[in-house]
């Protein structure tokens, strides 16, 4: 929460009158608590594992001649019917698994540092601690890849995400319940290692799992 009850109190503390961005920013969050902020995560998963998917679904039904050549396995096509069912179990993981994590993982986020304070960060600040974030994620999840591609890995763990042969936007988040607590990892170090604003933060997992669905969409 701000600790500011006034835009005047804000803009005496930071010597300055309030961008509109800031604002706005204020309006919103200065009666929220940090943990309502964070809480929005969920809402923005639950947003981006539902509608991005579509575009390529939508795309591929509507320039499906268009699309063909640059398919990775252009013979295979899933019904809308396969597409729900992958998207109703990943949204069953979603509440059982995502959902709670959110709601029990703000206390790692406030030990590292995310803010939701005044000033808002500026672009450049948004977009190089997003790059560090990505690259950092890049580099981890290829050793955990490798790891669940392993014997024991695999049969135990990541097996199920390959449930899906032919890689579908939907199938992207589709996974046991461990891959899916193992792989926040890489998607936390960044933010742990060079900790920025909440709207960062926000930005960073929206932006993640739209990477993870492109990269799953076929």
């Amino acid at each position: 929460m701000l600790p500011y009850t006034t835009i005047t109190a804000a803009e005496t503390a930071l010597n300055r009158p309030l961008t509109t961005l800031e604002t706005l920013w204020f309006n919103y969050t200065s009666t929220k608590s940090d943990y309502y902020l964070y809480c929005h995560n969920i809402l923005f998963l639950f947003l981006v594992f539902t509608l991005v998917p579509l575009f390529y679904i939508f795309t591929e039904v509507l320039f499906g001649r268009f699309v063909k050549g640059y398919k990775i396995q252009p013979k295979v096509k899933y019904s809308f019917g396969d597409n729900f069912k992958c998207y109703f179990d990943v949204m069953k993981v979603f509440v059982l698994v995502v959902g709670p994590l959110q709601l029990v993982s703000y206390p790692s986020v406030k030990m590292i540092g995310i803010r939701t304070s005044l000033p808002l960060p500026s672009l450049m600040e948004i977009t190089s601690q997003l790059f560090v974030y990505f690259l950092v994620e890049d580099y981890t999840n290829y050793w955990i890849h490798r790891f669940l591609h392993g014997k024991w890995g695999y049969e135990n763990i990541h097996k199920v995400h390959h449930e899906y042969s032919a890689p579908i936007g939907y199938a992207a988040p589709y996974a046991h319940w461990a891959e899916v607590l193992i792989l926040g990892i890489p998607s936390f170090l960044g933010p742990a290692m060079v900790p920025g604003h909440m709207i960062t933060f926000w930005l960073w997992i929206a932006l993640r799992q739209i990477e993870a669905i492109e990269t799953h969409s076929g």
